[in-house]
């Protein structure tokens, strides 16, 4: 979710250790609960996945996890995370998520990552996970919207890429969505910022 650069990375890290011991993500949990209610349990590729908090529980319900991240320090506290469950199948990804391959897959998890896509890579990024969804699989992750203040700023000088509640709906044209919420809030970000976020969440399963 960011390069290598030293005011980035050090950003990511207190972003980490403010988060530090937080659940999984609403929108992961709702893909998992459908999965359990029809007996599936396989491969997630789990896009900018941070320091693990949605890898965890995938492989606690015993989800194999290819989880991909450009920023070593998240990939380094996964690896070191106390609570990994035993022989979890995990294998660890040190790459930009657009440029990475990952397979066919059961589920493509993208919490609050996609948007710090390129925009000018973002419709190769969304033709990689279509195609590696399988029939019947799902996405579960958030897009942004263009009232949110990084559509306006950026974030750490990078643009975001950002759809509008149409655009963001026409990428799952193939897909029965099951989850999409509207977020419209103001707060400050664990890593100190003031913050508009314009959001939208969304579980979708491939049809």
């Amino acid at each position: 979710m960011s390069d290598s650069s030293t005011p980035r990375v050090s950003g990511w890290v207190k972003y980490y250790t403010a988060t530090e011991g937080r659940p999984p993500r609403p929108t992961l949990l709702a893909a998992l609960d459908r999965f359990s209610a029809e007996g599936v349990c396989g491969i997630a590729a789990d896009l900018g996945c941070g320091d693990g908090r949605d890898a965890i529980e995938l492989l606690r319900r015993g989800w194999r996890v290819i989880a991909i991240d450009s920023e070593p320090a998240a990939l380094a506290r996964l690896r070191a995370r106390q609570d990994l469950p035993p022989a979890a199948q995990l294998e660890l990804r040190g790459e930009k998520f657009e440029e990475a391959d990952w397979g066919e897959v059961a589920l493509v998890n993208s919490s609050f990552a996609l948007p710090f896509c390129p925009p000018a890579a973002f419709p190769g990024l969304w033709r990689k996970i279509d195609t590696t969804i399988a029939t019947g699989g799902r996405f579960a992750g958030q897009l942004c919207g263009p009232r949110d203040s990084w559509a306006e700023r950026g974030m750490d000088n990078r643009p975001i890429t950002f759809h509008d509640e149409a655009s963001a709906r026409t990428l799952f044209a193939n897909y029965a969505i099951e989850l999409f919420e509207v977020e419209e809030t103001d707060s400050v970000t664990p890593r100190g910022e003031t913050k508009h976020w314009h959001l939208f969440h969304v579980v979708a399963r491939k049809r």
